[in-house]
């Protein structure tokens, strides 16, 4: 018999620290909040303590999972989607395998992707599923951005939150997930970047700094994101009214705005969540499903778009049944 996967939890953490638009423009005076709300549509964003890290996060997302009558001993795979990790080395999976007690047989690895990397994590661990004698995984995902933002940057502070998510990723005999479209443009690496991060060392340039090229970035959201929704209902064989729900990564308001508007979206088809929660990178599409579904907005049989894009620079696309 053929085995598929399904998504049958998903819980997360947001960090207690809450930054309000107010905060910023104590920070810095000279900001017109006004102007930049009305583009990012941002009101609070959810920030660690100095002391908090993606580790310390990460594991209080995954204790809501097994506080949810999920065993330890059930997880037959670990996977963390992070580009905040404590440590270059070790992978943070190897870490939080031991301090969340899971079994040493398990598989468990990193993947280093922001924006997409909740599709990517999911067609890993549908992969994983459908080919191997494996029954359950975890998809973690967190970011810190926060670690690496300066406090006058205009462009990367009104946007990012810090959180993680856990996602549990179980064996299934219908097929609720997929297909798939991935994409990478490596040609825009340095649009999202964070400097002097790794072995390459500029000594002009601030250690740890995010950096964002917003307008090249949202240029290219909108050339590949509506062509991988386009590409992914025809490899489904459907189109926009086949689908239920469309959920995106949870940039801005202005990036959804104009994907509403490339590909006629009503605003009844397009959940959004970003103004009271930010930007939290890898995990905003599982925040936002596990929003929607509590806010009524996904109920059995729902059919929804999940899209991510970003990093890399890198999109990822697919279709889940809500059962």
């Amino acid at each position: 018999m053929k085995i598929y996967s399904k998504i049958s939890d998903i819980q997360y953490y947001l960090p207690p620290k809450l930054l309000s638009n107010e905060d910023l423009v104590f920070d810095n005076p000279d900001w017109r909040m006004d102007d930049i709300e009305k583009k990012t549509g941002i009101k609070y964003r959810y920030i660690c303590e100095d002391a908090q890290t993606s580790k310390d996060i990460a594991l209080l997302a995954c204790e809501k999972i097994f506080n949810s009558n999920v065993r330890r001993s059930d997880i037959d795979f670990l996977i963390v989607v992070t580009e905040s990790p404590e440590y270059i080395a070790p992978a943070m999976s190897c870490d939080l395998q031991n301090i969340l007690g899971l079994k040493t047989s398990i598989a468990s690895f990193d993947v280093n992707l922001g924006c997409s990397g909740f599709v990517y994590g999911l067609m890993i661990a549908d992969s994983i599923l459908c080919s191997n004698n494996y029954s359950n995984g975890l998809l973690v995902c967190v970011d810190t951005y926060s670690k690496y933002i300066s406090s006058n940057d205009r462009t990367c502070r009104p946007l990012f939150s810090d959180a993680a998510s856990a996602t549990l990723i179980t064996a299934s005999k219908k097929k609720t997930v997929g297909p798939f479209v991935l994409g990478t443009d490596g040609s825009g690496y340095k649009d999202l970047m964070v400097k002097n991060s790794g072995t390459i060392k500029n000594i002009d340039t601030e250690r740890n700094l995010y950096f964002m090229n917003g307008s090249a970035v949202f240029m290219f959201t909108m050339r590949v994101v509506p062509k991988a929704v386009n590409d992914l209902l025809i490899k489904e064989k459907c189109n926009t009214e086949d689908i239920d729900l469309f959920v995106f990564h949870q940039a801005s308001k202005l990036v959804i705005d104009n994907l509403k508007r490339l590909l006629k979206l009503s605003n009844e088809k397009v959940f959004e969540n970003y103004q009271l929660v930010g930007n939290t990178v890898s995990s905003s599409i599982p925040i936002a499903l596990s929003q929607a579904k509590s806010a009524k907005k996904i109920k059995k049989g729902s059919v929804v778009m999940l899209v991510g894009f970003g990093v890399g620079l890198s999109w990822g696309a697919t279709i889940i049944r809500y059962n």
